[in-house]
């Protein structure tokens, strides 16, 4: 089977649950509902990540969730608490609100730069782990903190590119790189700071399993038109890491060798 083949063939899956896009989207800083909507489509994204603590979960005004495509599988995040306490309360409102066990856990730990704190998220991840949640937590990309996290249960992991809303894309390649290499069967989502579409296609190239983005899409121009550049990119960077690069040389190879030249 070629690569492009497989490509399209195969799934992606979370706890069960099967994708064919690798692409995950948000639901916030769009102009308009209707732009949301293009963008979302023009993703064929699969997964679209609402925050539980910005929406009227009872639908007493309308919101996003009323604009949402029923075919989507939407993921709950704790987006503006501080603490395991607020993130484990907050996870399980939107399990009663919106009948799914699906959370992406954020427990954020500076104001400024977002950064995550990593033990009280780690905190937060076991004991909601315990109470059956399937979870994705958001941290920082540190090995060490992504195996604590897989031994708490979480069904992936979800290591920042760069601060979230920054579009600086990967900052440090290194990093995911050995993660990929040393958790070789986690499934790796990576998270925040992806720009334009060819921070998606580096990080999908460094291993990625898929690219969870809000900001860059809908802070775009045209924010459908780069949904799709994302989409494209997303697929392009996979079926770059299936095909495998050549190797980085530090002289010229000819593309054409002398052996066998007519002299």
């Amino acid at each position: 089977m070629s690569t492009a083949t497989a490509n399209q063939t195969e799934t992606f899956e979370i706890a069960g649950r099967v994708f064919h896009s690798r692409l995950i989207i948000g639901t916030g800083k769009y102009r308009s509902f209707d732009e949301m909507k293009a963008a979302h489509r023009a993703s064929g994204a699969e997964m679209v990540t609402v925050a539980v603590r910005r929406v009227p979960l009872d639908r007493s005004s309308e919101s996003f969730l009323d604009h949402l495509d029923p075919s989507l599988t939407i993921l709950p995040n704790t987006a503006g608490c501080y603490t395991a306490e607020d993130a484990i309360r907050t996870a399980r409102l939107a399990r009663e609100a919106l009948n799914t066990d699906l959370i992406k856990l954020e427990v954020i730990g500076d104001q400024t730069t977002l950064f995550p704190d990593n033990e009280q998220t780690l905190e937060a991840a076991r004991a909601l782990v315990r109470e059956g949640f399937t979870v994705l937590p958001y941290f920082t990309d540190d090995l060490i903190m992504a195996r604590k996290l897989l031994d708490a249960g979480c069904a992936a992991v979800m290591p920042l590119a760069a601060p979230i809303g920054s579009g600086l894309g990967v900052q440090n390649p290194a990093n995911l790189r050995i993660m990929r290499e040393q958790l070789p069967d986690a499934t790796i989502i990576v998270d925040a700071g992806v720009g334009t579409a060819s921070d998606a296609a580096i990080a999908m190239e460094l291993g990625a399993d898929a690219v969870l983005m809000n900001t860059a899409i809908a802070e775009a121009q045209d924010p459908a038109r780069m949904a799709t550049a994302m989409r494209l990119a997303v697929e392009a960077g996979r079926l770059a890491r299936l095909a495998g690069r050549m190797p980085k040389r530090l002289y010229a190879s000819a593309s054409s060798p002398l052996a066998g030249v007519i002299r």
